[in-house]
């Protein structure tokens, strides 16, 4: 057998003629199909028996076989660098230790007279056991990818994943139950956190800042899932999301004078809408002196400025069982001289200790919450203040609202997959019994085009804001033009 020393990692031969979607019965859409696999990351998906679970998977007994080989020799080789460490526990990848390895593999298959599988070449075997040994395994190469934003394990034989806003079953798989949860542990350890059946509910981050969530047993019924919510490597500016296409210029400057001029804001959406990026783009118009406190379950935010202080949560575990929630987190924060506070996320009782810290000097604060439009953003915040245990009459809550929130602005994700800023909403105040709410920018959807992809525009709501005082005092002169119905941008 020649030398390992020219062995370079390479993508798996794949094809995308397994990976169409069946024809779907009489009076269902047949949907939009993926985007090509340009980085060869797809593997044809196995013929399944007739008796298979749906939501199970199957994997042959072939890809069995091999993934049991992968992952002994990946084992015998951690150990043999690394023999304290445990196998769940994730291992620094050096140059010396790389070299030790391919060295070792060489021998490993001589010595043992391992015969290699015939359906794949051994820089493929040789890459995917380095994966097991330095990596994440099986999703090692699609956490690598640029351009997938999402990976989703529906346990060990089903593995989803999002590429331009579509859902695609990549043909990933791991050997079995056990295997996913090495995975999961691996990626949790090392930040202090538990998986086991005691602790069966898991969020975490991976060391790239990628939001992780995970389910194993015995509350994952089909096997341990997972989900990752990919970053960016390269964070993304307002310039990204106007070439996009997810907001106008015009609402960008607007945006950018709120930010400065320290108007509270929300950022509502459904899940995957692009919240998160949505308020790491508008952190950018922060300016860097002021001092800002991020505080999040698992670290995601990824600020520029350099005065900016991160606070994340703790769960209990065996060891510590003490627990630090979002809510101790922003009392603790009001505590710390912020002039800013940023909540990665309201989801309950910490809500109305943001409003307060937004109604008490800290303007300019954000937060994210789970919503479908402003207005169902403003009852969700209702609902949420009133998790607090607080035992206060529902317009004295709305009044709370009003008198903090400045903005609502509405992140979604839409039937083509793309992410728009579809409404800035201006929280004008309260009127008898009711929140007054009122569109400065709205996108109005004209249906899809030939490609699939939607026809919209962005229109001003025709009514100058509330807030137009504060920034003209901030030194933003926007143009009345600017606010104006009668067109779209």
């Amino acid at each position: 057998m020649s030398s390992l020393s020219s062995l370079r990692r390479v993508k798996p031969a794949a094809s995308t003629e397994d990976q169409t979607p069946s024809t779907p019965p009489p009076g269902q859409e047949q949907p939009a199909p993926p985007p090509p696999d340009e980085e060869g990351l797809l593997i044809p998906l196995e013929q399944e028996p007739p008796d298979t679970s749906v939501q199970r998977g199957f994997i042959s007994h072939g890809r069995a076989e091999r993934l049991r080989l992968q992952l002994w020799l990946a084992d015998t080789l951690r150990k043999s660098i690394a023999p304290d460490l445990p196998l769940d526990l994730p291992l620094e990848r050096t140059p010396e230790r790389e070299q030790t390895i391919q060295q070792r593999f060489q021998q490993a298959l001589q010595r043992a007279n391992i015969k290699m599988p015939a359906d794949i070449s051994i820089e493929e075997f040789y890459s995917n056991v380095c994966d097991e040994i330095f990596g994440f395994g099986p999703l090692e190469p699609l956490i690598r990818s640029n351009s997938i934003t999402e990976i989703m394990v529906n346990g060990p034989y089903i593995v989803f994943i999002e590429r331009k806003g579509r859902l695609v079953e990549s043909g990933h798989k791991f050997l079995d139950d056990d295997h996913v949860e090495r995975i999961v542990k691996r990626i949790v350890k090392p930040l202090g956190r538990a998986a086991d059946p005691e602790h069966p509910l898991i969020d975490a981050r991976l060391p790239d800042g990628s939001r992780v969530n995970s389910v194993i047993r015995p509350c994952a019924i089909d096997g341990p899932n997972l989900t990752i919510r990919k970053f960016s490597r390269d964070k993304l500016t307002i310039e990204d999301l106007l070439k996009f296409g997810s907001l106008a210029p015009q609402m960008a400057q607007f945006l950018e004078a709120c930010v400065v001029s320290r108007l509270n804001i929300i950022v509502s959406g459904g899940t995957g809408s692009g919240k998160t990026t949505l308020i790491n783009v508008l952190s950018g118009f922060i300016p860097g002196h002021e001092r800002t406190v991020t505080i999040e379950d698992a670290a995601e935010l990824q600020f520029k400025q350099r005065n900016v202080i991160r606070l994340e949560t703790k769960k209990p575990t065996p060891d510590s069982p003490g627990e630090v929630t979002i809510r101790d987190c922003v009392i603790n924060a009001l505590r710390m001289r912020p002039e800013r506070i940023v909540v990665g996320e309201c989801r309950g009782g910490e809500a109305l200790d943001m409003l307060q810290a937004m109604n008490t000097g800290h303007d300019g604060s954000m937060t994210t919450v789970h919503a479908n439009d402003p207005r169902s953003c403003f009852d969700r915040l209702e609902s949420l203040v009133l998790m607090a245990g607080v035992d206060f009459p529902i317009h004295v809550v709305r009044k709370q609202i009003a008198s903090s929130v400045d903005l609502i602005v509405q992140a979604s994700r839409l039937r083509d997959g793309s992410r728009k800023i579809t409404h800035i909403t201006e929280i004008q105040g309260i009127e008898g019994e009711n929140a007054i709410l009122q569109n400065i920018f709205t996108f109005t959807d004209k249906g899809d085009g030939e490609d699939g992809k939607i026809i919209g525009e962005y229109e001003p709501g025709g009514i100058r804001p509330k807030c137009e005082a504060q920034l003209r005092q901030n030194g933003f002169n926007l143009p009345p033009s600017m606010f104006m119905k009668g067109g779209g941008f």
